[in-house]
């Protein structure tokens, strides 16, 4: 599904295929760098939207801010690629909550049929393209304590398999897990409205056939794990 990962550095990026039903495009950055894609960090508030700039400001420390604002500079970098407009032109909303109703759901282009996600952690972002709804997530791996908070949490199969490992073993397979959880969530548009229970993503190597789902883990950074989400049709509102 994914058989390449692009690097976005300092330097303008070069447009490569376009994403396709079957092959979703996915962007890496790290985020510690302070030119994005031939944009200087200094200058994103002209390019960030309102909301942007106004949630950059609620960091309290400067590394949470710049990492915040690379990875939305990065965003729309990405995104004036593939519509070939000026990245500060470009609207951002959300959807609905299926949920709720409320608009905090997926976040989307108004109008247009490309679905996009971003995920960051630590000092790395991913950001997926596709045709239809999608969800990136990468997580860093956790601290014991994190596990043992979060253990309750998951489907239970999950669980089970978490406490059945080594201990040295659980960071990465949890790590692995929430990705894929939360790749999932994303797609979907829910989040962790409804808890982590559902889907089932399994914390073994390779992740399991999930309906309604295609799910793949991605290449990382050391001590981080990522996973990728698509929805087989775009109706599906529930996370089950």
């Amino acid at each position: 599904m994914i058989e390449h990962i692009n690097q976005l550095g300092a330097n303008p990026p070069v447009p490569g295929p376009a994403p396709t039903p079957t092959t979703p495009v996915v962007w890496a950055l790290n985020t510690t760098i302070h030119t994005v894609g031939g944009h200087h960090v200094t200058d994103a508030h002209t390019i960030l939207d309102a909301n942007e700039n106004e949630r950059a400001t609620r960091f309290h420390t400067p590394g949470l801010t710049h990492r915040y604002t690379t990875s939305h500079l990065a965003l729309r970098t990405i995104l004036a690629l593939y519509l070939n407009q000026p990245a500060h032109t470009i609207q951002l909303t959300r959807e609905d909550c299926p949920c709720c109703g409320q608009p905090h759901g997926r976040p989307n282009l108004p109008g247009n049929p490309l679905h996009f996600s971003l995920s960051h952690s630590g000092d790395h972002a991913y950001i997926a393209l596709a045709t239809t709804p999608v969800g990136i997530d990468i997580e860093e791996h956790p601290t014991p304590q994190t596990i043992n908070d979060v253990l309750h949490l998951l489907h239970p199969t999950e669980t089970q398999e978490l406490t059945t490992l080594p201990t040295h073993e659980r960071t990465t397979a949890l790590a692995r897990c929430w990705a894929r959880k939360e790749a999932c969530l994303k797609a979907t548009g829910t989040g962790l409205a409804n808890g982590l229970t559902h889907p089932y993503v399994s914390t073994h190597p390779t992740p399991p056939t999930i309906p309604g789902y295609h799910l793949t883990d991605l290449p990382t950074p050391p001590h981080h794990q990522a996973a990728l989400a698509t929805l087989t049709h775009t109706t599906r509102t529930d996370n089950t």
